[in-house]
């Protein structure tokens, strides 16, 4: 067990009762009512929500390791209220108050979370500290206030402006010239949680088969090397692993994600640096990075950078990128001088999905049983608690205020086959961190790469 472990700082810190040991696998052939494909948020959420609305209904979900090795384990924390999509690009397809009622779904979602695990106990070190987005350059002040302009025209006026010294009294970052801060997020600890939903359904008698590798998914069939499921309705939920299923190779594909820890830091540390309700934080830099102050003390912290390898290759070596990781390092000691000589402690990282439209769905097809949720490009704490509530109340054919949203039965078209889908998406990912560049250069905001990035992912 010491290997899953070492998965992740959030791994490495489960409590000492979890030994990660793995599920019995599929004995075989079998039947259920529906059968659900990923044993991370999204099948575990919904398996839940299922359970708690039909104890009667048999669920049965498959792994192909163990609940929770993916990207809901090794993720940065954030249960957010962030979509992948803009509301502009929801309110083009669905109109405006499409949009504006998807976007208040998720900041219900964000207690929703907090609600569910209170009420299962599970101890995931929920706090709802909101996120903070620091602004350290002049580039990257016109975009926040942007950003903040576009939300209030839509009636949503939870993101604020912090100036200088109200931005520098939540978190002592470097060169602040203010702030966007939103209370909708909420820091966890996420292996904690996705382990603790595991134990949850498993109690309520959903049975749980570990290490079992589905070869493909069928109009009401799970097709394994141990035997075959047959269910009504099938559920896809495996996020970045689904080009590993036949006929899913260009469905979404698998972007790399990496992230440190350091070492837990003094108390003396922590009154100078802040972040005392546990803000998560990033700052307007066009490159994503994410972080928090974790309850033991630390700061986790993460980012993109890392490359995407050739034809939606997923392999244990990609998870751990010396450069990037360094990179993360000395990011995080630009934006918090204070931590410059702190150990560094854990280094890891783990694939999330991408779709070609940068827009997440869920959705059932009545025909074949077939039903699907993700493509959250890395924001699927939250959402996929959202997806778990929509995929049961449609799988149990009722009709809510949830399966009238605007991303229900939304299909993203197919990545280009390869080399296209290589270049094109190692192109992109270039593009940030140039732009970033020029910007901390010149202190002005770069054009050029930033419109090609939208063409490239239509975004």
């Amino acid at each position: 067990m010491a290997d899953l472990r070492s998965l992740s700082l959030w791994h490495d810190t489960l409590a000492a009762t979890d030994t990660l040991a793995p599920r019995p696998s599929l004995p075989g052939n079998i039947t259920a009512d529906v059968a659900i494909v990923g044993a991370g948020f999204t099948g575990l959420w919904t398996a839940l929500y299922l359970r708690q609305a039909d104890p009667t209904i048999r669920i049965a979900v498959l792994e192909r390791n163990i609940a929770g090795f993916g990207a809901s384990g090794r993720n940065g924390g954030w249960s957010s209220a962030i979509l992948p999509m803009s509301l502009e690009t929801i309110s083009a397809a669905h109109g405006r108050d499409a949009a504006i009622r998807m976007q208040r779904e998720m900041y219900d979602s964000v207690d929703e979370v907090g609600r569910a695990t209170t009420a299962l106990g599970i101890d995931c070190h929920y706090a709802k500290g909101g996120q903070i987005e620091f602004v350290r350059n002049a580039a990257q002040e016109p975009r926040v206030l942007a950003a903040i302009r576009r939300a209030a025209g839509y009636g949503l006026d939870d993101a604020t402006w912090l100036d200088a010294a109200q931005a520098s009294s939540r978190a002592a970052a470097s060169r602040l010239r203010g702030a966007m801060f939103t209370p909708h997020c909420a820091a966890i600890h996420p292996a904690r949680l996705v382990r603790g939903l595991a134990a949850s359904v498993a109690s309520r008698d959903v049975a749980i088969y570990e290490n079992t590798a589905v070869d493909s998914i069928e109009p009401h069939r799970v097709r394994t090397g141990n035997g075959t499921v047959t269910a009504d309705v099938v559920v896809r939920a495996t996020e970045g692993f689904t080009p590993s299923l036949a006929g899913h190779k260009r469905t979404l594909v698998p972007i790399y994600s990496l992230m440190i820890a350091t070492e837990p830091l003094p108390k003396s540390v922590w009154d100078e640096i802040g972040l005392r309700e546990r803000e998560t934080f990033n700052d307007g830099r066009h490159l994503i990075i994410y972080g928090q102050r974790t309850a033991d003390g630390r700061f986790a912290f993460g980012g993109r950078g890392a490359p995407y390898h050739f034809a939606s290759a997923i392999k244990p070596e990609f998870d751990r990128d010396a450069r990037v990781h360094e990179t993360l390092r000395k990011t995080l000691v630009d934006i918090f001088p204070q931590v410059r000589d702190a150990k560094i402690t854990h280094r890891w990282g783990g694939a999330l999905g991408l779709p070609r439209d940068w827009e997440c769905g869920v959705g059932l097809d009545p025909a074949t049983g077939l039903a699907w949720a993700g493509g959250y490009v890395g924001d699927g704490v939250t959402t996929s608690n959202l997806a778990g509530r929509t995929l049961a109340d449609l799988i149990l054919r009722r009709e809510t205020d949830l399966t009238s949203l605007p991303w229900v039965g939304h299909r993203s078209r197919r990545w280009e086959p390869e080399p296209i889908r290589w270049l094109s998406i190692r192109t992109s990912l270039k593009l940030p961190a140039g732009a970033d560049r020029y910007e901390e250069r010149n202190d002005r905001p770069e054009r050029l790469r930033s419109w090609v990035l939208g063409k490239l992912t239509d975004h």
